[in-house]
């Protein structure tokens, strides 16, 4: 089990020795530090902490600081569960080091926000006919079933217009294309979750 967390730069493309084209996301992968190891006897599961980032003192809560003492203050920690392999011990740094070009991985991070928005943007609703007589239904969502069993309610998991974003994803499949391992940056292929500055969560078995 390989993991690391790192932090969305940019998409850019990279081009292959036959010439060939692939659109990457630019990772900063600083080093991680192992912050917790938790185990079935104390935790009930086995799972791996890790601190990412750096942040003032000042700006962390004392029980946080006192989680993390001795082994510094962090911006995020994260947990990842542990599933087989040599177990890090407290303090032990993550780097690039730990993938390889050609891994495949999966990656997880908060999407973009996108506030408030209709059927249409949210959904994919189509919206009503645009055809003589209609007047301001092209993007409305049209019956919510009423006559459901709810009884005239409306049904749970309804789509309706509402907050669009900001939901946790996964992306599985992604392939490591080039290693930085200098400037600690990681280049994976296609898109990833989150708008630049996104903490992002990297796994590989």
């Amino acid at each position: 089990m390989k993991y690391i967390l790192g932090k969305k730069i940019n998409m850019t493309q990279m081009f292959a020795e036959d010439g060939t084209v692939s659109p990457v996301t630019v990772i900063e992968a600083t080093p991680s530090k192992v912050t917790q190891v938790k185990n079935v006897e104390k935790d009930g599961y086995v799972a791996i902490q890790i601190g990412f980032g750096a942040r003032k003192a000042k700006n962390i809560s004392k029980a946080v600081q006192g989680h993390t003492k001795d082994v510094g203050n962090f911006q995020t920690l994260r947990e990842f569960r542990f599933e087989g392999g040599e177990t890090p011990s407290r303090g032990d740094e993550i780097t690039v080091d730990t993938f390889k070009e050609g891994d495949i991985v999966e990656v997880s991070g908060i999407t973009k926000g996108k506030g408030f928005q209709g059927v249409v943007k949210r959904h994919g609703f189509h919206g009503g006919p645009r055809s003589h007589g209609q007047k301001h239904s092209e993007r409305e969502p049209g019956s919510i079933s009423g006559g459901t069993r709810e009884g005239g309610r409306v049904p749970k998991g309804m789509k309706m217009a509402g907050r669009m974003g900001g939901d946790r994803v996964t992306v599985k499949g992604l392939r490591i294309v080039s290693i930085d391992k200098e400037n600690n940056k990681i280049m994976i292929s296609g898109a990833v979750p989150g708008r630049r500055g996104t903490v992002l969560e990297i796994r590989s078995k």
